[in-house]
């Protein structure tokens, strides 16, 4: 919502009785079993794994993925996602902490991963976290106010078209919910 108004609920429920609306993107995700829709963001890697692991093993599901203390602890591995950009010649098969693939620029309450992205651009904002190196501590407080990307190993990107390289299921975060999809590719729908 923090995308439509800062106008919290008083401004949702006046939109909803004088029947404003406005243009939204919806991304469309293609995997192995099938298709799937979102509005918001669609994570891999470190992002996905917290809530996977909150997920399994505590009660409250993915909420707690986006608090301070999760991301702030543990180890930090990174992978490869090989995927291709708006179908250019190679592979980007970098390791990598974690991708995100967003419409919105807030996540998790308030936090802003994707800080230029807008829901109504036709366009997916693409932030990609590159692999740390040894006592290189990423910024995840940065996460809260979106200067996270100014970061040398932040990369952002805006694209029509992600394709995926997977070879195998990866756990994906989608909106808050945790999934485990071998992935093809993503796109956008314009003011669907």
């Amino acid at each position: 919502m923090r995308d439509f108004s800062d106008g919290g609920v008083e401004f949702a429920i006046a939109a909803l009785l004088d029947q404003r609306s406005r243009p939204c993107d919806v991304l469309r995700l293609t995997h192995e079993a099938g298709v799937l829709h979102y509005i918001n963001l669609l994570s891999m890697g470190f992002s996905a794994d917290v809530a996977t692991l909150r997920a399994r093993r505590f009660s409250g599901g993915a909420r707690w993925a986006t608090s301070r203390p999760s991301y702030q602890s543990g180890a930090l591995p990174a992978a490869p996602f090989p995927l291709r950009v708006d179908g250019e010649q190679g592979w980007d098969r970098r390791p990598c902490l974690f991708l995100s693939f967003s419409n919105s620029k807030f996540t998790g309450g308030t936090m802003m991963i994707a800080p230029q992205a807008r829901v109504d651009d036709g366009l997916i904002e693409y932030v990609r976290w590159a692999h740390r190196t040894l006592g290189a501590d990423p910024p995840f407080a940065n996460l809260y106010d979106g200067t996270h990307i100014n970061h040398p190993l932040a990369e952002r990107r805006q694209a029509k078209r992600i394709d995926f390289e997977l070879d195998h299921p990866v756990d994906v975060m989608v909106d808050g919910e945790v999934l485990t999809l071998n992935c093809h590719s993503l796109d956008v729908l314009p003011s669907a």
